[in-house]
């Protein structure tokens, strides 16, 4: 751990996808998040402790069962490992994918996913424009529909660091063939939202290796 960079994080990958679950620890305090805890707790549980994380809350992209299946079982483990008298907090996505959430348990049997999948309610939907935190560190809350009507994007100016779930790939983009998938809009969120933030961003896609955006800019093929 270098104190002096604000964030350490831990990208795990979980669920038969090799969904990108990202431990987020600020440096200073050690409190945490966990950003899209799709599967497999246990590795969660143990990566957590090996970082000495103290989790706060766990934030989600969108709905999909490979970022979000997870989520309260690992809350509920959270809870249990720390002795809270209250759930831990699940915060986001925005509230047009809770179709999605309600539908985790049955989309969990159909894909194989160990653990104890379920429909829930989060703690907090996220809307464009909010600001959570990471300890003493701040991340702001992008709308960026598309993939999903209520994905969201979280970005770490201080890094030029964002959390981008399936909005944008190294190469490629998210797809928008799902159940209130929207291609155009998709775009949109990508030229007006994301790549104006800068060329030297990087950025954690829900799947495969980082990039930044003025690399899909200027080389993406959805993009250029």
């Amino acid at each position: 751990m270098d104190e002096q960079v604000p964030l350490s994080i831990a990208i795990v990958p979980v669920t038969p996808f090799a969904q990108n679950c990202s431990i987020v620890m600020c440096n200073a305090t050690h409190d945490a998040v966990v950003i899209d805890a799709g599967g497999d707790v246990p590795t969660l549980m143990k990566q957590i402790r090996e970082m000495g994380a103290q989790v706060r809350a766990l934030w989600l992209t969108h709905g999909h069962v490979d970022h979000a299946s997870g989520a309260p079982e690992l809350a509920d483990a959270l809870q249990t490992e720390y002795g809270l008298d209250v759930p831990m907090p699940i915060i986001g996505p925005h509230e047009a994918d809770q179709y999605w959430i309600d539908d985790l348990a049955a989309r969990a049997r159909v894909y194989g996913f160990s653990g104890n999948a379920r429909s829930f309610v989060p703690t907090r939907y996220l809307q464009d424009g909010d600001v959570l935190h990471i300890g003493t560190e701040t991340v702001q809350v992008l709308h960026c529909p598309g993939h999903t009507p209520g994905h969201v994007v979280f970005y770490h100016a201080n890094m030029r660091l964002a959390w981008v779930g399936d909005v944008l790939f190294a190469g490629s983009i998210g797809r928008t063939d799902f159940p209130g998938g929207n291609h155009a809009d998709l775009i949109n969120a990508i030229k007006s939202k994301l790549l104006p933030l800068g060329d030297d961003v990087q950025f954690i896609s829900g799947h495969g290796p980082m990039s930044n955006f003025g690399q899909e800019r200027r080389f993406n093929p959805y993009l250029v």
